[in-house]
């Protein structure tokens, strides 16, 4: 596997040991910052980061990467935040196209919602990037490897349960191609594992106050289901798992597990207590994403034509096993 730091196509390999995962992504992050002195210059550039929000651990983090390493290449951001709110995002992606910015990198959105208006940011001839949004407008777009974070999280659940038992699941953020893709991997594994059925029907995660509804949905659904009825919940990402974890803990139904994607600290804090109900998270690691799409960016003006539709960064499955290790890799405070 190439050097996370160069644009790269990476291929489904056979699933690792989560430790191998992380000494593996380890030696890649160190590739990446060894080479930090090869990324073209930005200087006298005007670089527009719009951000759909930078309220969850995974938002901000991608977002201040952004920022500092234009900063540090010498150009100026230009910084827009939309607060999760679609028309807050759409206006803002109007606003960009006002303001003629040399690049922009767009972070997160529904796809239906703003691929209207990255269109239009690519006809006016400006470049556009993406983080986690993979519209046929963008030059590039860099993401985590979503097909393999869906397959690790799925694999680890079925080995978890045995392979039996009832799954409730947070889908309610299809729309998102990273969410919809990593519930399409959690679809496919099941199919061999007859003895896991999804709970019909399925809940909604909601935004904002995403940890208290998941709470609230989580603890009247147990008083539903008697111990024994339900094997695990599974989300697309880790912040509905906080709350559904959270719940499981006051309950004290120790004999359900909780399953997620990003690695946001205050799971990973969960994970590390001796009841802690979270059989998994897939952590990303947003502050690479971040630094590596505006490098893409750099590339692309410094003239580099060659960048790949997409560029996708190593996720590491974290358990009680190797929390401490990916603390580490990722420089967890």
């Amino acid at each position: 596997m190439p050097a996370i730091a160069q644009p790269y196509r990476q291929r489904r390999a056979p699933l690792l040991p989560a430790v191998a995962v992380a000494v593996l992504c380890a030696c890649l992050s160190v590739l990446a910052q060894a080479d930090d002195t090869s990324v073209p210059s930005l200087a006298g550039k005007r670089i527009a980061i719009s951000m759909t929000g930078t309220s969850h651990y995974f938002d901000i983090k991608a977002f201040q990467a952004q920022v500092d390493e234009v900063k540090r290449l010498g150009g100026t951001p230009i910084t827009l935040d939309a607060g999760r709110n679609d028309k807050n995002l759409v206006t803002q992606l109007q606003t960009v196209v006002t303001q003629k910015p040399d690049a922009v990198i767009q972070t997160l959105g529904t796809l239906s919602v703003i691929d209207p208006w990255l269109k239009r940011i690519s006809k006016a001839g400006i470049p556009l990037f993406t983080i986690d949004a993979p519209s046929q407008y963008s030059l590039n777009n860099t993401t985590s490897d979503n097909i393999a974070t869906g397959k690790a999280l799925a694999d680890q659940l079925i080995a978890d349960t045995g392979g039996k038992g009832n799954i409730l699941v947070f889908n309610g953020f299809y729309g998102v191609p990273v969410c919809a893709i990593r519930y399409d991997q959690l679809t496919l594994a099941l199919k061999d594992h007859p003895g896991l059925k999804i709970i019909e029907p399925q809940l909604r995660d909601v935004i904002p106050n995403t940890v208290q509804d998941a709470y609230s949905q989580i603890s009247a659904l147990l008083n539903k289901y008697p111990k024994g009825s339900v094997s695990a919940i599974w989300a697309a990402w880790d912040i509905p798992q906080l709350g559904a974890s959270k719940a499981l803990v006051d309950a004290g139904r120790t004999e359900i597990k909780t399953y997620g994607v990003d690695g946001t600290p205050e799971v990973l804090d969960l994970l590390e207590r001796a009841d802690s109900p979270i059989g998994a998270v897939v952590a990303q690691q947003p502050a690479l994403i971040g630094k590596t799409a505006v490098q893409n960016v750099a590339r692309y003006l410094a003239g580099q034509r060659d960048l790949p539709k997409e560029t996708q960064v190593g996720t590491l499955l974290t358990t009680a096993a190797n929390v401490q290790q990916v603390h580490q890799l990722r420089g967890d405070q």
